[in-house]
């Protein structure tokens, strides 16, 4: 498996082998020694989630108070989607900046979001199913949203959509922009995101 960080600092992209064959493909879309190795600690997995979107569907921008935060390792085993990970951490110094992968079934290519990191989707295909692996169980009360079309970010969410319109829930629709998040003291600050990660390897 081979791991690359991406612009995002923390954040990596992981490509597996795949071993086609008359009768399908089998892949590996996580693996713990790859993923220690390259990111400092190991995954611990509290919660799977799984959605299956319509083309078009914009699920996101999210993250959770830090900490503890909830890093995530999503992969696409149906359909095609643009992954996006955004730095929203207070004090980084790539702040506001932002990856985008794309995940399908072809390369079966997983991204590791790290906490504190704002992270969503766009559904490039109907019918599109997204697979996380997360570090904490559902907590609502620390979960949050920032606008996903918010134009500092100016996200390319439409890239590979002919006749791109965003299907977006209400909750995403009215979330506060990165600016709105940041005033409000909403965002999760860049030392505190480091002290977490420092415990995880030290654990």
């Amino acid at each position: 498996m081979q791991a690359r960080e991406l612009t995002v600092p923390g954040a990596f992209e992981f490509t597996p082998r795949t071993f086609p064959d008359s009768r399908g493909v089998f892949v590996s879309p996580f693996q713990g020694e790859a993923f220690t190795k390259a990111v400092g600690h190991p995954l611990t997995v509290a919660q799977s989630n799984h959605s299956t979107s319509r083309r078009g569907s914009v699920r996101g921008l999210h993250f959770a108070d830090v900490p503890p935060g909830q890093a995530k390792y999503v992969y696409c085993p149906q359909g095609a989607l643009l992954d996006f990970v955004v730095d929203i951490r207070v004090g980084s110094p790539t702040f506001g900046q932002w990856d985008c992968v794309r995940l399908d079934p072809v390369d079966f290519r997983g991204v590791y979001v790290p906490e504190g990191v704002g992270h969503g989707f766009v559904a490039l295909e109907d019918d599109t199913v997204i697979s996380y692996l997360c570090s904490t169980g559902y907590n609502p009360g620390a979960e949050h949203g920032i606008d996903p079309m918010d134009q500092e970010l100016a996200l390319p969410w439409g890239q590979g959509v002919d006749g791109f319109e965003p299907l977006l829930s209400e909750k995403d629709a009215s979330a506060p922009s990165l600016a709105e998040a940041a005033a409000s003291g909403l965002l999760p600050r860049y030392t505190d995101c480091l002290a977490w990660y420092d415990k995880l390897r030290s654990a």
